[in-house]
């Protein structure tokens, strides 16, 4: 009888025993599983993370919030580059080199059946500068003949250089009412012109060409 006791509680031990090695086995099963997830998601992220970074550094300028009113008498035109200071623009204005934007325009009437008709073909011109003596910024504006806007702000001054605000594209008595117009617009940047020798001085001015696509808004007036 004692042996028989003895029997059954060895059994009982070695199922204890058993349920405790196999709860231990699935917790380091599931700990393993965790991990594998874990690492999965990390070496996934290291991966992907440089083109998503390659990605934001290589968004291309555009035009963007262009809008088309009118005064009470003239068309007027607002139009925002966006995406396009470098850091490399900013040093060479820190170094005494300008930047110029040149906005083409051109507005044409729409002939249905025929050739369209360009009714004005202006170029805007948006100049900025640094007086580092001043330590401020200089915008100037040939819409507003050659008028200048000073700013100790960088920010200020790269909004400025990039916006079109309420240009009078054309006098209201040369459109015909109801009929159908389109715009377009682009806004190439102006290389550099640098003094000579400056080109091996700061040679990152050879990245700073960029010229957005054509943007055309269709309307009627």
């Amino acid at each position: 009888m004692d042996n028989l006791y003895t029997f059954k509680y060895f059994i009982m031990f070695l199922k204890k025993s058993f349920m405790q090695d196999r709860s231990a086995f699935r917790r380091k099963a599931y700990a393993m599983k965790y991990f594998i997830y874990i690492l999965f998601y990390l070496t996934m992220l290291s991966l992907l993370f440089p083109f998503a970074l390659l990605a934001e550094q290589k968004k291309e300028p555009e035009l963007v919030d262009i809008i088309i009113t009118t005064s009470k008498s003239h068309l007027l035109l607002f139009a925002t580059v966006k995406n396009c200071f470098t850091e490399d623009m900013v040093k060479g204005v820190h170094n005494g080199i300008p930047i110029t934007f040149n906005f083409h325009v051109e507005l044409d009437a729409v002939r249905s059946g025929w050739f369209d008709s360009t009714l004005v073909e202006p170029t805007l011109t948006h100049t900025l500068r640094y007086n580092s003596f001043k330590e401020e910024y200089e915008v100037i504006f040939s819409e507003n003949k050659g008028q200048a806007v000073t700013t100790r702000s960088l920010q200020k001054a790269k909004d400025l250089i990039a916006e079109v605000s309420g240009f009078q594209l054309i006098e209201r008595k040369k459109l015909v009412p109801d009929a159908p117009y389109a715009l377009k617009i682009k806004a190439p940047l102006t290389e550099a012109t640098l003094p000579l020798g400056m080109h091996y001085i700061l040679p990152f001015t050879s990245f700073w060409n960029f010229e957005t696509d054509w943007r055309t808004i269709e309307f009627r007036y």
